[in-house]
């Protein structure tokens, strides 16, 4: 273990030990800290007037929904379009490397800031809220091709599950994770929580979205999608484990499931992306 990686596990594992603490005194709080802390990203935020390169030249809107906002920017190019989701602790400057593969195409690129990342309003993220910005952003745009990376491939697939008649006829989802219970699970593992803050957070969930974590499943979510598509997942994956991509292919009938080695989390490959765009713009020519 490197020096950095000890400093993480060790920070992890004090924050767990003072949320166990606070959970005897005031349970309240230890769950509002503990949701907070899983909710909440660290990074991931950019500013108006700091933009990475790659968005400058775009054409950009923000959206209003309910509360909240949400950020856009456009690659323009002829009628088809590509709606582009990124994932935790991101933003839409992540698909600089796969664009150059997607503009070969000539089409009309589109990526969206998730909530409390990029320009996006907000604090926390659930998946729930981002479904919601995607389809106000499918209902502007019409893509007919939905990208998604880590738990924005997640949200994709929550998204396609709950508005199944959209102007979507192709899904890529890359390094996804399945279910959010085995999140929470992993969450509460990297921090030595007790099982009580689980159940307490179970309960959190329960409360603001009206689901339980058992029931909050890609696989379970992908027997339901109708649309052609492909799960891609690295067998290298520290992130999201391997397994997560092999649930989400195991549901999804139509989705062609791709194993990549030696990629990461990131999943950016030229081979990978070469096989994405034939799917996409070659395979009924």
């Amino acid at each position: 273990m490197n020096l950095k990686k000890s400093i993480r596990f060790l920070v992890a594992k004090s924050v767990g030990q003072y949320i166990n603490l606070l959970h005897f005194v005031h349970p309240k709080k230890a769950v509002h800290l503990s949701y907070a802390l899983f909710t909440n990203p660290r990074v991931g935020k950019i500013q108006k007037e700091n933009l990475p390169a790659i968005l400058q030249n775009t054409v950009k809107e923000t959206f209003q929904h309910n509360e909240h906002y949400f950020q856009t920017y456009t690659w323009e190019g002829n009628e088809t379009k590509i709606l582009l989701v990124h994932g935790w602790e991101s933003n839409s400057a992540r698909w600089e490397k796969t664009l150059p593969y997607l503009q070969k195409s000539g089409s009309t690129i589109i990526a969206i800031d998730a909530p409390a990342h990029g320009q996006s309003s907000g604090k926390e993220f659930n998946v729930p809220r981002y479904a919601e910005f995607i389809n106000k952003a499918v209902k502007k745009y019409n893509p007919s091709i939905i990208i998604g990376h880590s738990i924005g491939g997640s949200a994709c697939i929550y998204h396609q599950y709950l508005h199944p008649e959209t102007s979507i006829e192709k899904m890529i989802i890359l390094g996804a994770p399945s279910d959010l219970k085995t999140l929470l699970d992993n969450y509460i593992q990297m921090l030595s929580l007790n099982r009580k803050m689980f159940r307490l957070l179970e309960k959190r969930y329960l409360e603001n979205f009206n689901f339980k974590l058992d029931n909050f499943s890609g696989e379970a979510f992908a027997q339901h999608i109708k649309i052609d598509g492909i799960i891609a997942h690295d067998t290298t994956d520290s992130v999201v484990s391997y397994q997560e991509g092999q649930k989400i292919a195991n549901g999804w009938k139509k989705g062609k499931f791709i194993t990549t080695n030696d990629l990461g989390h990131s999943m950016h490959d030229d081979n990978l992306y070469q096989e994405i765009y034939r799917f996409l713009f070659e395979a009924k020519k």
